[in-house]
């Protein structure tokens, strides 16, 4: 099983000083975040959808075997009446990473408020279809998605179910680590449960132990012969704790 560990973005600021080096030229991160990291989720693109030429420059800068995941934009997730106006400009804007192989999937992180039914089924059934088969990711945040009709739905869709680490607060869900495909996908957000509703950034404020981490890489590892490979990506990104804990994990996993 390959196992791929990243970091949800990396162009912080508050990651000066505690990862990057603190007068570090902006452009100049990622040169910086690939000596340590094999893939990275961009989260940029559910704002604003780039022009395909910065996608090239960021290719450019990164090795063949380097990986990316992209995020959706906010149309096809957050509001979605509006997913055809951006449905051409994003299969663009993927374009340069697509062609040199290191575009790996999209991800399509749905707010709590979406949540499972008939209709959201066939809604994500349409959007997978913008894209390759089993390259579609997508992350829930309301727990009424955990049962046996989501899997089995995704399934024949092939789409990718992401798992996630989040407080266990009434209606989220809980931290284990489910499969659709032959693609494994786990993304931590931390457990700040008192910042979660109101904080901002702030929920992303967490710092993950020792034993919570052996936790998931035992499960990681209970993939092996179930998965072709897994993506672990730390969304814990407030003052560079999601670096500490992605490199943390990728010692426990032997990485």
């Amino acid at each position: 099983m390959i196992i791929r560990v990243g970091t949800s973005g990396y162009s912080f600021e508050d990651w000066r000083g505690n990862f990057y080096p603190e007068q570090i030229e902006k452009g100049k991160m990622l040169d910086h975040y690939m000596k340590f990291f094999p893939a990275v989720e961009i989260n940029s693109t559910y704002y604003r959808i780039p022009h395909p030429a910065v996608m090239a420059n960021i290719d450019r800068k990164t090795p063949a075997e380097f990986e990316f995941i992209v995020k959706t934009p906010e149309k096809y997730t957050h509001k979605r009446r509006e997913r055809d106006d951006a449905r051409q400009p994003f299969l663009e804007c993927l374009k340069p990473m697509r062609d040199s192989g290191k575009l790996k999937g999209v991800l399509a992180q749905f707010p709590y408020s979406f949540k499972y039914s008939l209709s959201n089924l066939k809604y994500i059934a349409e959007c997978s279809q913008d894209f390759p088969p089993d390259t579609f990711f997508v992350e829930f945040r309301h727990s009424s998605w955990d049962n046996p009709d989501t899997f089995k739905a995704l399934k024949s869709a092939r789409v990718p179910y992401v798992s996630v680490d989040e407080p266990q607060l009434p209606g989220l869900l809980k931290p284990e680590l489910k499969i659709s495909s032959d693609t494994a996908y786990l993304r931590l957000h931390g457990r700040n449960a008192s910042q979660w509703w109101e904080g901002g950034a702030l929920r992303y404020d967490y710092d993950y132990s020792d034993q919570e981490l052996e936790e998931w890489k035992n499960k990681v590892r209970q993939l092996e012969g179930q998965v072709n490979k897994t993506f672990v990506f730390f969304n814990n990104c407030h003052l560079g704790q999601a670096v500490k804990n992605a490199r943390q994990m990728m010692a426990k996993l032997n990485l």
